[in-house]
């Protein structure tokens, strides 16, 4: 992602010449107003990121309560921790087309409620069919905020999309690690049960939809004065299309985008199963979910910044690969004996989401290729990535253990490393559909 940002602040940059500076100022938009709603979105889009993954791995941290409390089957659970890259591949696209109508500030805050209301209502709605529904609502409002938050940060800060983009990617990670980390301790201390250890996740949502509530108001009350007017350069690219389907850079990037994905849904939902049954605690075990997790702070800075900086991607594909495969046959071998050592692995070998995003940004030279390559490779990495978990598990609940499951996911990263050298070849979306 932050690749990706990068590019496109030094398009922005190389595409805007000196005299437009002298505009801005004759622009009706006063400071006092502008400063303060600025402020208001940094607060926003931190308390957005904050929320794009509890739902997930709080859920991952008491599957097994959760399971024996709903009656759910180990396929019905696979299901479970299949939904979100459903809802993500679903409900994504139509992001764009909502805030062209409503807005992004809208459409987020609108995704902060519905995250809101879908954990506040999950716990209490009654079977599992509820639970389902209720955790779509809340992945509903994730998804179409997941996708609102790159442009919000670049139509509100050109000149400071790689700095955002790092604060936005470091709250992400952190609020995926801590409600792996605390959910547990939390459900102890509000006396032992998973509905109230998911329930206080809704809380944090909350919090989240005031900062857009009062920035859609006053975009509202003034309507010039609040939000940025989008560039007219980008609104000439977005109307741009490419055969994006005819480039074999483009499917390369979106299989790899969706085993990591795979790799990265099955690790929230099953990973800290994996360790209770290996005879880990079950604080332990969400601890361990939390340092793979928390693994993404540092290295969502690092690996796009190296990533660019090199020709080929294909190394660090490869770097990536080895970690993960390491991790899976320590999972498999020693659980429980090397239980920190294999979370850290995993965690480091995840981390092929910030450099598939990266790619993104590489593989396109143009702002409207990098849009259509980002959504074609999102969209269906997302789709590619829903049997996994459900796979995951059905294989646990028929062979009665872990080795089967292990087996497929080591067996996936074989394909995403070699799909991962191809989509890191020095070349563009562009030029390859221009040959």
């Amino acid at each position: 992602m932050m690749g990706d940002m990068a590019s496109e602040e030094t398009r922005t940059t190389m595409t805007s010449p000196p005299t437009h500076r002298p505009t801005e100022s004759t622009a009706p938009r006063p400071p006092a107003p502008r400063a303060w709603t600025t402020r208001l979105v940094v607060v926003g889009i931190v308390l957005t990121a904050l929320n794009l993954r509890p739902a997930i791995t709080s859920l991952g941290a008491l599957l097994e309560e959760v399971r024996d409390g709903l009656g759910m089957s180990g396929s019905v659970a696979g299901l479970l921790t299949s939904v979100p890259p459903l809802c993500f591949a679903v409900f994504g696209v139509t992001a764009p087309r909502l805030a062209r109508r409503f807005g992004p500030a809208a459409v987020v805050c609108a995704g902060m409620a519905a995250i809101t209301a879908g954990l506040a209502l999950r716990p209490f709605i009654g079977g599992t069919a509820g639970f389902l529904a209720a955790s779509a609502l809340a992945l509903m409002g994730i998804a179409v905020s997941n996708v609102l938050m790159p442009v919000i940060v670049k139509r509100w800060f050109p000149d400071r999309v790689g700095s955002m983009t790092g604060l936005y990617s470091m709250a992400l990670a952190l609020g995926t690690s801590l409600a792996a980390a605390v959910t547990v301790p939390v459900t102890d201390a509000l006396g032992g049960s998973w509905k109230s250890g998911l329930v206080v996740w809704a809380g944090l949502a909350a919090a989240a939809v005031l900062p857009w509530i009062a920035l859609v108001r006053a975009r509202g009350a003034a309507p010039g004065s609040v939000e940025p007017a989008q560039d007219p350069t980008d609104a000439r690219q977005e109307a741009a299309t490419l055969r994006i389907t005819r480039s074999r850079t483009a499917w390369a990037l979106a299989v790899f985008f969706g085993l990591q994905a795979t790799a990265a849904y099955i690790t929230m939902g099953w990973m800290a199963q994996i360790f209770r049954d290996a005879g880990v605690a079950a604080g332990t075990a969400g601890l361990l979910l939390a340092v793979t997790m928390v693994m993404g702070v540092p290295l969502a800075f690092v690996i796009p910044r190296l990533a660019t900086r090199l020709p080929h991607q294909g190394p660090i594909v490869v770097a990536l690969g080895v970690c993960g495969l390491a991790g899976y046959a320590g999972l498999y071998l020693a659980p429980a004996g090397g239980a920190w050592a294999w979370a850290v692995l995993l965690g480091i070998s995840n981390c092929a989401f910030p450099l598939a995003l990266t790619m993104v940004g590489m593989r396109a030279r143009t702002g409207a290729g990098v849009v259509q390559l980002s959504a074609f490779s999102q969209s269906t990495g997302y789709l590619l990535s829903i049997p996994g978990p459900l796979l995951v598990g059905v294989l646990y609940q028929h062979s009665g253990g872990w080795g089967l499951p292990l087996a497929l996911m080591a067996g996936l990263m074989i394909p995403q490393i070699a799909v991962g050298i191809l989509a890191g070849r020095n070349r563009t979306v562009e030029d390859e559909l221009a040959g």
